[in-house]
């Protein structure tokens, strides 16, 4: 009886000291209010950086095209697209700015007409006063672009995992997440760069000469270089918080008061 009754209490020692290292392991998971703060401040950044990616490439102000001026017409032709659609409109002369040689800036008023890009559906080049586009090139801008999104919306889920759930190891998942949809961004903005020119570049078959053209990149454009670049930092900064602590006590060491 005396050895079942040690053996008894043996056992329940074994599961109360079980239970405490499950405790400990469990508190060990949540994030300190500091670590909370920080992430919260950064994922405020992305989030920055998020709208501003959204905002991007919904909006076709990418790049703008403008016809020069005629002494003989009382209008002008302008036009600006995006990755998914483009915009022609007729503009007054009497609206556009005198010291400009060329017509425009697209915001004025003017009667407008804009199409969704065929490529996406039919597999058709559009042509822009007597140009046509490389649907090749086209669609990689769009694609890379969307999923830049794809991967910056997971990033999202997993740094509000980190701040639900305590699971700490997603957050580098989250930062690596943030610089791949950055990077993918500025990739789309680069390969874009490249179907202008190829656009500029290319004649249409048509009687008649192409009119001539001038090209200025506009603030859709600008959304998405600021967006890239704000993903890149909040991903940085993300990773950054991700390490362990002891890699920042031998990165920074903290000094001794001085010697007397």
């Amino acid at each position: 009886m005396m050895w079942s009754n040690f053996f008894m209490q043996e056992e329940d020692r074994r599961r109360a000291a079980a239970g405490r290292r499950r405790a400990q392991g469990q508190k060990g998971v949540l994030l300190t209010p500091e670590q909370e703060g920080k992430i919260k401040l950064v994922l405020l950044l992305v989030s920055i950086g998020a709208t501003l990616a959204v905002l991007a490439v919904g909006t076709e102000f990418w790049v703008e095209l403008n016809t020069y001026k005629a002494n003989s017409s009382a209008v002008c032709d302008a036009a600006h697209l995006g990755l998914w659609k483009v915009c022609t409109k007729r503009l007054w002369l009497a609206d556009v700015p005198e010291g400009r040689e060329t017509c425009g800036p697209a915001e004025l008023p003017g009667e407008a007409n804009c199409t969704y890009f065929k490529f996406f559906t039919t597999g058709e080049n559009a042509r822009v006063f007597q140009r046509t586009t490389k649907k090749e090139v086209n669609i990689a801008a769009a694609v890379i672009a969307v999923l830049g999104l794809v991967v910056m919306a997971l990033g999202c889920l997993c740094v509000i995992m980190v701040l639900s759930k305590g699971a700490e190891f997603l957050l580098r998942v989250g930062a690596v997440c943030f610089v791949l949809s950055g990077l993918l961004l500025l990739v789309s903005l680069e390969v874009f760069r490249h179907a202008v020119q190829a656009m500029l570049q290319g004649a249409a078959p048509e009687p008649g000469p192409a009119p001539r053209l001038a090209y200025e990149y506009s603030w859709s454009l600008g959304c998405g270089v600021a967006a890239g670049l704000v993903l890149l930092l909040g991903g940085g900064c993300f990773l950054l918080l991700s390490l362990p602590s002891w890699t920042w006590g031998s990165l920074c060491p903290k000094r001794g008061p001085p010697a007397t």
